[in-house]
């Protein structure tokens, strides 16, 4: 019989997937993006995926679809036991399990009010770890892999290891934590540490305290049995003095244990050749509703219309981290000195936003922004732009400039984390590569590398031309992540076999799992 590229029954795993958003239900970010499409993938490769997350507001408990899974449940808090609904659905093979607790998540924002985080995060998100380990418990479902995604989830791991050392229930289970942003870490008043109730023996510089406070992401470093981050120039860069963010001498002690693997894409939402949002679509076999693009764009956002113009697109939160404070200082003089275009969408800081709306007034015709977000606005921007800035500070993987290849919008990166990995370097002599990338974090290296990418689109057109090619044929799949993924968990069996059979005892020293 053959049974090549047939997965052996023994290698389904039952996978706890617990994260604070996820798409198509809730989003913030890119975290949402990889927690909707992951578990799809590892659903796809046989194995058996629950996603716990919160029910807030925007996720309508008493749709068609959803229906109750655990009338109430309980839920240890400190001294206290938290109750709660446990409500649910199923979608393209996943069970999709929101924590239904109206203090905790019935409210507009994910995590802040549009001005300030929430005062109780810790409690919130202390929450949501515990109960996805007690519904496990509560329906039955035995995990082979606890996979938690960013500090809101982190404790999961100590929670295993810790609560739940002795439980025979969880005596295989092994935890992996995918740091997804190293820049939201989940730190805490003292006071705080008392909800997770895992007692002050393990309140210490290397495990949950960090200058006196409570450090979710910190905990869920020591106690996972493998940390992975979204791309592997990320898993380097964490290691690295700065770009750990403070946990470097953390995760150094864990390096064997880090795995990159890149983020896949949604090309079922981000494709030109059957993307609903765009006016035309187009292919690389026929390029011709890219322009067709390009004409309602200019048109959409007041520019003058004219094709043969170069329009570089944004689409980009308006926060330090994506590098706008690297364009701002620039920004006009790339306006003045080449034959360019900008269109921007986003919405964030406020001195961002304030100096972006005073730019069309003040360069008509050649300069368009939206603040705000429109999801049809940035579909749009992909389809219709030649070029797509990212000069981020730093990126762990980045989705748009994946999108952008697809739609044959050429990414102008700086070299850091997903960016670096995506995004080949174009070769002047030879005319390879898919896009423009530059190192240093300067304003004049934006400058110049814009120059760069605008003087291929006039003078080399052939080369710009045959790149856009190439970029629209990369794929970035989550069926290569998950396969990743998989080993990744394997690994993380074997590591929780090792210190089990090592003896572990509990609040032991400074020990690495």
């Amino acid at each position: 019989m053959n049974t090549r590229g047939k997965k052996k029954r023994s290698d389904k795993k039952n996978i706890l997937f617990v994260s604070s958003e996820a798409v198509p239900f809730s989003k913030s970010g890119g975290l949402a993006d990889v927690c909707g499409a992951l578990p799809v993938a590892l659903a796809d490769k046989g194995h058996n995926v629950k996603l716990v997350m919160p029910r807030y507001w925007c996720v309508n408990k008493s749709g068609r679809d959803m229906k109750v899974i655990l009338g109430t449940m309980g839920v240890p808090m400190g001294r206290e036991t938290v109750w709660c609904q446990v409500i649910g659905t199923r979608k393209k093979g996943v069970d999709f399990c929101f924590i239904d607790h109206e203090g905790f998540f019935g409210r507009a924002g994910l995590y802040d009010d549009g001005k300030w985080e929430y005062h109780d995060n810790a409690e919130r998100f202390g929450f949501l770890s515990k109960a996805a380990v007690q519904l496990c418990k509560d329906l039955g479902f035995k995990p082979d892999i606890a996979h938690c995604n960013d500090w809101q989830t982190a404790i999961v791991p100590a929670h295993l290891k810790l609560k739940e050392l002795n439980n025979p229930f969880f005596s295989d289970t092994a935890s992996v934590f995918t740091i997804h942003n190293i820049g939201h870490q989940g730190v805490f008043p003292r006071e705080k540490y008392a909800l997770l109730d895992f007692g002050e023996e393990n309140f210490t510089e290397s495990k949950f305290e960090s200058w006196g406070k409570v450090h979710f992401m910190k905990g869920g470093i020591f106690y996972a049995d493998a940390i992975t981050t979204v791309s592997p120039s990320y898993a380097e860069e964490i290691l690295a003095p700065y770009g750990g963010a403070g946990l470097t001498p953390y995760l150094e002690r864990r390096s064997g244990d880090i795995t990159g693997i890149l983020n896949g894409a949604d090309y079922e939402s981000w494709d030109p050749a059957r993307d609903e949002f765009i006016p035309r679509k187009y292919s690389v076999e026929d390029m011709s509703g890219k322009s067709f693009c390009k004409r309602v764009l200019q048109e959409r956002f007041k520019l003058a219309v004219d094709t043969d113009i170069p329009v570089i697109g944004m689409v980009t939160r308006l926060a330090h981290q994506k590098g706008l404070d690297l364009l701002t200082p620039v920004i006009k003089d790339i306006v003045r000195d080449m034959k360019v275009q900008f269109v921007i969408l986003g919405t964030g800081e406020k001195r961002m936003e304030n100096f972006l709306k005073k730019l069309p007034s003040e360069f008509p015709g050649s300069i368009g922004v939206w603040i705000g977000f429109d999801e049809q606005r940035a579909h749009l921007i992909e389809a219709g732009s030649d070029l797509f800035l990212m000069p981020s500070l730093y990126e762990p993987c980045g989705l748009n400039q994946i999108y952008s290849m697809k739609y044959g919008t050429l990414p102008v990166v700086r070299e850091v984390g997903g960016l670096k990995d995506t995004v080949e370097q174009y070769d002047e002599r030879q005319g390879s590569g898919t896009g423009f990338r530059f190192n240093d974090a300067d304003p004049w290296a934006v400058y110049y590398t814009v120059g760069w990418a605008v003087s291929t689109y006039y003078d080399r057109r052939h080369h710009f031309d045959a790149m856009k090619r190439r970029a629209m044929k990369k794929e970035f799949s989550w069926e290569d992540a998950a396969a990743e993924y998989e080993r990744v968990y394997e690994k993380a069996v074997r590591r929780r076999s090792s210190w089990e059979k090592n003896s572990f005892q509990r609040g032991r020293g400074n020990t690495i799992f």
